[in-house]
């Protein structure tokens, strides 16, 4: 038989002893399996768990505006408010045309203060009025009704649109208050729908719990400065960010008096922020589990040191009959990396099947602030997870296999 033969027969060999044995050892096979089985779901968990987190916390930023850019006064406390150079509707306009293409949406916010009857009792809120791009620049969902339109703009009309919150204080429900009135400033205003924020922003709008928002040309003659603040502008790409800001900046300052202060920022560096963390909590957890991954190798390698202890009569009797050192120490291999990768395996299942209920467990919940929430399922944790599984058990089954193989056959017989 030439040498080639020999190999594949020993392979083989050495194969149909180490099922023979996992097989003989059921329980010892299981057990030992179940700790790869911990560390494999406990991966591809972690992995989710990772992904779903990053992938919320950068919706949740994007559904912000990850293109948008926002502007607003910023002096300092010794300008009293009739020397302030604030920014106005001329600035707006004149962004608008200094940036062309580049921007797709351009909006300015004017508020203030009002009170309003809600059961009989006055009720502050807080009244904003901008432009049509407003919708789109903090990017609003309409949950009844309709957005005011460029007519309501130029001809002036009293329409509004109420916050959810504000909806229910005055009309029970948001479909309700689609259609009736609410006084601002003393004057009827017509409500034509409802909307809210598609991203929780935590308080860090100007949009309050209570507010109505109408058309920018019908607040600006409520108001005895032209103010808006913030201004904001969305552009087209995110690669445009950064010169858009500087344009915007430019403007303000070329518009008004030298020394008038104002702040122009975006999302761009927080949305960096918060990739550069999630990769680090995604290389911390993976930490994590390759240490329970190697906390599982010795915990199979010390029962494959038990197992070679227990069965030294064994691999002497197969060493008297003609086993060599090799095939022997093949066995031993074989039957860690068996294990490994049977506990592996299920670990996958289970790994797999963890994200799966907890998807199923979201769709049944009524929870608005986790809507955007996804729970992905990683391809290549799951090839990573399988790959590792049998590196660990031939890593660590290398000591237990050659402690066999290095066994004095006539000593090994000798022992009961």
């Amino acid at each position: 038989m030439s040498a080639s033969g020999e190999k594949r027969r020993d392979l083989v060999e050495a194969l149909r002893f180490a099922v023979q044995a996992m097989a003989a050892n059921k329980a010892r096979t299981l057990l030992t399996g179940l700790s790869m089985l911990i560390a494999n779901a406990s991966v591809i968990a972690v992995v989710s768990v990772a992904l779903a987190g990053r992938n919320f916390v950068i919706a949740q930023i994007e559904g912000v505006g990850s293109n948008l850019i926002y502007a607003y006064y910023e002096a300092g406390g010794n300008v009293s408010g009739a020397e302030a150079d604030y920014i106005n509707l001329a600035d707006l306009e004149a962004i608008k045309q200094r940036l062309g293409e580049t921007a797709s949406a351009a909006a300015g916010v004017i508020s203030a203060w009002d009170w309003t009857p809600v059961d009989g009792r006055p009720q502050q809120i807080r009244v904003l009025g901008s432009n049509v791009d407003y919708r789109k620049v903090r990017n609003l969902r309409i949950l009844a009704g309709r957005f005011f339109d460029e007519n309501d703009l130029a001809e002036r009309n009293k329409v509004a649109l109420l916050t959810p919150a504000l909806a229910k204080k005055l009309f029970a429900s948001p479909a309700a208050a689609v259609g009736g009135s609410i006084k601002i400033r003393g004057l009827d205003f017509r409500v034509i729908g409802v909307f809210e924020e598609r991203v929780e922003t935590f308080g860090q709008s100007e949009v309050a719990g209570n507010s109505a928002l109408i058309p920018i040309t019908v607040i600006q003659y409520f108001q005895p400065v032209e103010r808006l603040d913030p201004l904001y502008v969305s552009v087209r790409s995110q690669g445009e960010v950064e010169r858009a800001g500087e344009l915007i900046r430019q403007t303000l300052e070329a518009r008004h008096r030298p020394g008038s202060l104002y702040r122009v920022d975006s999302l761009t560096g927080v949305l960096d922020a918060a990739r550069q963390i999630s990769a680090a909590l995604t290389v911390v957890l993976l930490l994590v589990a390759g240490i329970t991954l190697s906390i599982s190798g010795i915990f199979i390698m010390n029962i494959m040191l038990i197992a070679v202890a227990e069965r030294t009569k064994e691999i002497g009797l197969r060493m008297a009959v003609g086993a060599t050192r090799r095939q022997v120490k093949m066995q031993f291999l074989f039957e860690a990396v068996g294990i490994s990768l049977l506990g592996g395996l299920c670990g996958i299942a289970v790994g797999v099947a963890i994200p799966l209920a907890a998807r199923r467990l979201l769709a049944t919940l009524d929870m608005p602030q986790l809507a955007g929430l996804e729970i992905p399922i990683s391809g290549l944790s799951i090839l990573l997870a399988a790959l590792v599984s049998g590196l660990v058990g031939a890593v660590f089954g290398l000591l237990p296999a050659a402690r066999a193989a290095e066994l004095n056959p006539v000593e090994a017989l000798r022992r009961e």
